[in-house]
C-alpha cells in the first residue's frame, strides 16, 4: 500500500504521524493508498522549518522570488497531463477538468509572478516643509492554508503563489481525500528552486486543523470549504490573533428570462451543473425560470441532462466522473429522495446509474427537479453534487427576491438579452459574484475571489489585490532630513506648514 507522506523542510517525511487514512480511486470505489495524519508534534515540526526558512525569504528581493514563480509556472506547463491525472485518480473528475482546474490555478502564479507591481508603494513630496511620506508592504511570517477536496490544485494555487511571493513562507494542509496534487506541487517547487521550509505540506484531519488554529508562531490562515467549518475556522483563528480568510459553502442560482436564447442558457446550465459532478462550490445549483421560460427551458434540460456521458475520469468519452466518496454518493441519492418526497417532479433520475465494469465506483447520474420550492431541502442544501433544481418566478423581481432571501450569496448569473434586466439584476442582488450570460462567474487572478452572506465569512476575499492585503502588512514612514543640526520642536499639533 503507498503511503502518501508530509512535505516539510524540502523532503518527503513521515514525521512523527501514525495514523492514517484511505485515499480511494472513485472511480472503483477501491481503496489506492493511504495517506499519513499529523499530529500537533507534526505541524510544530513544520512550522518550525517554515519560520527558520522564513529568516532568509522574507528577506529575498523581489527579483529572487518571481525567479522562482516564473520558473514553477512554466513547471507546471509542462508537467499539466501527469498532474492532471493525478487529481482525476483520486478526485474522480475527468481529465479535461482536471486541467481547466490546473490552467485557472496558473493564471494566479502569473498573478504572482508580476507581484512586484502590486507592492509599490506610494510617495508625497513635501507634505510638509522638508518632510516627505511613503508607504510598503511587508510579509506576515509563516502563514497556513485549509484546503478541501473539489480542487486539490486550483484552490491551493490561489493562496500559497500570493504568499510566497510576497515574502512569506508557507503551510499547505490540502484535503486528505486526494492529498497527491499537493506533493506533487512540492516538489515542483523544490525544481523551480524554492528554497527548503519555504513552502510545506502537512496531511491530516481536525487535529491538524486545530493544531494550525491554535499555532502562535502562523501569523494567517486561509480556508475554503463548508460554512460550518469556516465560522468555526474564522471563530478559532481570530480567538488565536491570526488573520483569517474564510470562503464557504454557496446555493448558486441561475435566472433564465424568456427572452434568453433558452438552447444557449440550457447548455450552460448542463455543464455549469454538472461539470464535476456538481462538486463544485461555484456549480449551479438552482435554476430559476422566470414565467414563459419555464416548461421549455426544463424540457430542454432534461435532454440536455440525458445526454451527458457518465464513466470515469480517465475516459476521453466521459463528460462526467464520479463524486469523490461512497457517502457523497449516498448524500447526492438522499437529496433525491427528500425532493421527491417534498413535492418535487424527478424529471431526471441519477440515483440508479451504473457504469459498466465500475460497478463498485462512485457514480450517481445527473439529476434534474422541477417544480422545488425554497421551502424544501434540495433547495435549502447545499447538496454538493449533480443534481440541479429548477425554481419558478413570475418576474425578475421576484427572482431577486428569491436569491436575496437565500443565506448564501457566492455566485450567481442571468441569462437574458435585455440589457436593462441585467443592469437591474447585477445592481440588486446580494450576491459576491455575478455573470450575465456567463454560468460561472470565478473572476480571473488579478480581480479578488468572494462571495456575500455565509458564503463569506468575515472580510478577506482570495486571490488578486485582496489575496496581497492579506498576506502582507503596510508600513507608513514620514521623514524629514533639516538643514541644520537644531531644530525647534512645537509642542501644538502638527500642520502642514
Amino acid at each position: 500500500m503507498n503511503t502518501i507522506e508530509h512535505w516539510i523542510d524540502g523532503t518527503a517525511t513521515s514525521a512523527g504521524s501514525t495514523r492514517t487514512a484511505p485515499v480511494y480511486d472513485p472511480a472503483t470505489g477501491k481503496r489506492q493508498a493511504q495517506v499519513l495524519l499529523a499530529e500537533a508534534s507534526d505541524v510544530d515540526t513544520a512550522v518550525a522549518s517554515a519560520s527558520k526558512a522564513f529568516e532568509a525569504w522574507g528577506d529575498s528581493s523581489l527579483s529572487q522570488r518571481t525567479k522562482v514563480m516564473f520558473a514553477f509556472r512554466e513547471l507546471l506547463v509542462k508537467h499539466e497531463d501527469e498532474l492532471a491525472r493525478i487529481i482525476s485518480g483520486e478526485h474522480g473528475k475527468v481529465v479535461d477538468d482536471a486541467r481547466g482546474e490546473i490552467v485557472r490555478g496558473r493564471e494566479v502564479v502569473e498573478y504572482a509572478c508580476g507581484i512586484a507591481d502590486a507592492l509599490k508603494g506610494s510617495f508625497s513630496d513635501q507634505v510638509s516643509r522638508d518632510v516627505d511620506v511613503h508607504d510598503f508592504r511587508q510579509p506576515l511570517g509563516v502563514v497556513a492554508g485549509i484546503t478541501p477536496f473539489n480542487f486539490p490544485i486550483m484552490v491551493p494555487l490561489w493562496m500559497h503563489p500570493v504568499a510566497i511571493a510576497t515574502g512569506n513562507t508557507f503551510v499547505l494542509k490540502p484535503s486528505e481525500r486526494d492529498p497527491s496534487a499537493s506533493n506533487f506541487v512540492a516538489r515542483l517547487y523544490a525544481e523551480a528552486g524554492l528554497p527548503d521550509g519555504v513552502f510545506t505540506v502537512v496531511h491530516g484531519d481536525k487535529t491538524a486543523v486545530d493544531a494550525i488554529l491554535d499555532h502562535p508562531d502562523i501569523a494567517a490562515v486561509s480556508f475554503v470549504g463548508s460554512t460550518p467549518v469556516a465560522k468555526y475556522v474564522h471563530e478559532r483563528g481570530t480567538a488565536a490573533g491570526k488573520r483569517v480568510q474564510a470562503l464557504g459553502g454557496a446555493k448558486n442560482h441561475a435566472v433564465v428570462l424568456p427572452d434568453a436564447d433558452l438552447e444557449y442558457a440550457a447548455n450552460q446550465l448542463t455543464a455549469a451543473a454538472f461539470g464535476s459532478a456538481g462538486q463544485r462550490c461555484m456549480a449551479i445549483s438552482v435554476g430559476v425560470a422566470v414565467g414563459a421560460a419555464g416548461d421549455k427551458l426544463v424540457e430542454i434540460l432534461e435532454r440536455k441532462a440525458r445526454e451527458v456521458k457518465v464513466g470515469p475520469g480517465s475516459d476521453p468519452a466521459s463528460d462526467m466522473g464520479p463524486v469523490v466518496t461512497e457517502a457523497a454518493r449516498e448524500r447526492v441519492v438522499n437529496a433525491v429522495a427528500r425532493g421527491a418526497e417534498q413535492g418535487a417532479s424527478v424529471v431526471v433520475d441519477g440515483r440508479g446509474l451504473t457504469v459498466d465494469g465500475h460497478e463498485e465506483g462512485f457514480f450517481v447520474g445527473p439529476s434534474l427537479l422541477d417544480n422545488v420550492t425554497t421551502d424544501m431541502q434540495a433547495y435549502r442544501e447545499e447538496i454538493f453534487g449533480p443534481v440541479l433544481a429548477v425554481v419558478r418566478a413570475e418576474t425578475v423581481a421576484e427572482a431577486i427576491a428569491i436569491i436575496n432571501a437565500n443565506p448564501y450569496g457566492n455566485g450567481t448569473a442571468i441569462f437574458t438579452g435585455s440589457g436593462e434586466a441585467a443592469r437591474t439584476f447585477q445592481r440588486e442582488v446580494k450576491v459576491g459574484m455575478i455573470g450575465v450570460n456567463v454560468p460561472i462567474p470565478v473572476p480571473m487572478s488579478y480581480y479578488s475571489f468572494g462571495g456575500w452572506k455565509d458564503s463569506l465569512i468575515g472580510d478577506s476575499p482570495i486571490h488578486g489585490p485582496a489575496g496581497v492585503n492579506f498576506y502582507t502588512r503596510a508600513k507608513v514612514v514620514t521623514t524629514r532630513w533639516p538643514h541644520t543640526s537644531t531644530s525647534a520642536a512645537g509642542f501644538t499639533f502638527p500642520t502642514s506648514s
